[in-house]
């Protein structure tokens, strides 16, 4: 790209960054252990007798893909200079890829601080599960929709009636979208 090109043309920074580099999420220690040991574990699990849902496969396996170039790109070129860039697809998985899990998490805030939220002072509530019934309520929706709402109500009845609860469910099971 000409000096004079960028100088003109150059996006906010928010679009094209200065120092902008590729992702390559090949080379993290995630995408390493996954693509070394999801495939023995799920042969392990499946030789169980046990095997994995359907979702999680799906999310691991588009997880691997996911930012690589040679699983698909589309070119980008400046109309004025003609400079390209390959931007690789991404898996669109929220689960645990952590290139797109940032991404929601900041969309997420950005809707509740601008939308959802009234501009007064908030408080806010995490309910902390044991570990086992985490993974209970990452499976079975009834469950979790019947704790969330005993939750839910009894913090409500301590709260004037002029409030409205928000919940964010913080598990990477969940396919739920914040509430108001």
């Amino acid at each position: 790209m000409s000096a004079a090109c960028a100088q003109r043309l150059r996006a906010p920074p928010f679009i094209d960054p200065s120092g902008y580099a590729q992702h390559r999420p090949e080379t993290t220690l995630l995408y390493r252990l996954v693509e070394q040991h999801y495939p023995d574990f799920r042969e392990l699990r499946a030789g169980e007798g046990r095997s994995l849902p359907g979702h999680v496969q799906e999310e691991f396996d588009a997880y691997l893909k996911c930012g690589l170039l040679e699983e698909g790109f589309l070119r980008v070129r400046c109309e004025h200079c003609h400079v390209e860039k390959l931007v690789a697809f991404n898996c669109k998985k929220r689960g645990f890829c952590p290139s797109l899990g940032g991404r929601r998490m900041a969309e997420t805030v950005a809707l509740l601080a601008d939308e959802v939220l009234p501009e007064r002072p908030l408080s806010q509530w995490v309910l902390s599960l044991p570990f086992t019934l985490r993974f209970l309520l990452a499976t079975e929706r009834t469950v979790y929709r019947a704790i969330h709402t005993k939750t839910t109500l009894q913090g409500c009845s301590r709260i004037t009636a002029k409030s409205s609860p928000v919940a964010v469910v913080a598990y990477p099971a969940t396919r739920t979208r914040p509430s108001a």
